[in-house]
């Protein structure tokens, strides 16, 4: 054992054996450093592509993504590598993906940074509403682009041609639900800027944007311009979007709807 430690010893002291040593090392280490590159420019990687054409503005489903294996070296500039940094994407505005083609960074967006003119899809024979709101009626700015709120109506039957702050004995406070499961587009400041769109210098939210039928979007603007009364409109947020299947949007008081025709004036033009 001794002799065994000796020799180790002048072998280290040794200038030709240590210049020895540390070339077998430097090209154990080049060798490594080669056959590792090689394999990974080889060895194929799995990787989304489409299965059929995509159009701007279109959002990603998973029928239309497809998995194949590509060599590394065949990718080519911010190519996306997960699935799941595609399905429920949109492509972008200026943006059309072939079939067979493999998905980029930057056609590839979230739905709220897509242009105010793309997000706002919404059903035939609806219209868009713009409800005005602050960061206390949405709960401290948690009301999201595609989450579901149910609208609310508070009225005092006090007349405004009086003080609405002098109360009298008789005042009362009427407050129902008007509509359920109403799905928000979008969420804006007072500028319209998107609140919760990335690397943006939105304000507090100032309205949230939701369709719905003609029919009711007259109806919560009569609630919203009653002059008689002192009216509310109030959102307030749900967990219908966690659901696999959310609620279609409905008239939750006949009772409210009738009151509103019965207090303003109605016209088919």
């Amino acid at each position: 054992m001794g002799n065994l430690i000796l020799s180790l010893k002048k072998v280290i002291i040794n200038k030709n054996s240590v210049t020895i040593l540390g070339l077998i090392l430097c090209i154990f280490i080049i060798f490594y450093s080669y056959n590792k590159r090689v394999s990974d420019s080889i060895n194929p990687i799995t990787v989304p592509y489409a299965k059929t054409q995509i159009l701007s503005g279109t959002q990603i489903t998973n029928k239309m993504v497809g998995i194949t294996q590509v060599p590394p070296s065949m990718l080519e500039g911010d190519v996306i590598t997960n699935v799941s940094d595609v399905v429920d994407k949109y492509t972008n505005a200026d943006t059309m993906i072939p079939e067979g083609s493999l998905f980029y960074k930057r056609a590839v967006v979230a739905r709220e940074d897509l242009p105010a003119n793309i997000i706002l899809d919404y059903p035939t024979g609806y219209v868009l509403y713009n409800m005005k709101v602050n960061t206390e009626s949405t709960y401290g700015n948690q009301v999201y682009p595609g989450n579901y709120i149910d609208i609310y109506l508070k009225v005092e039957t006090q007349s405004l041609t009086g003080d609405i702050t002098n109360k009298r004995a008789d005042d009362k406070v009427m407050v129902g639900k008007m509509f359920s499961h109403v799905k928000v587009i979008s969420v804006l400041d007072k500028d319209g800027n998107a609140i919760f769109k990335k690397d943006n210098n939105a304000g507090p939210p100032a309205m949230i944007i939701f369709a719905i039928p003609e029919e009711y979007y007259i109806l919560l603007t009569k609630a919203f311009y009653l002059r008689s009364y002192y009216s509310t409109l109030i959102p307030v947020p749900t967990n219908e979007s966690l659901k696999e299947s959310p609620g279609e949007l409905e008239m939750s008081s006949e009772y409210l709807k009738e009151w509103i025709n019965a207090v303003t004036i109605w016209t088919d033009n």
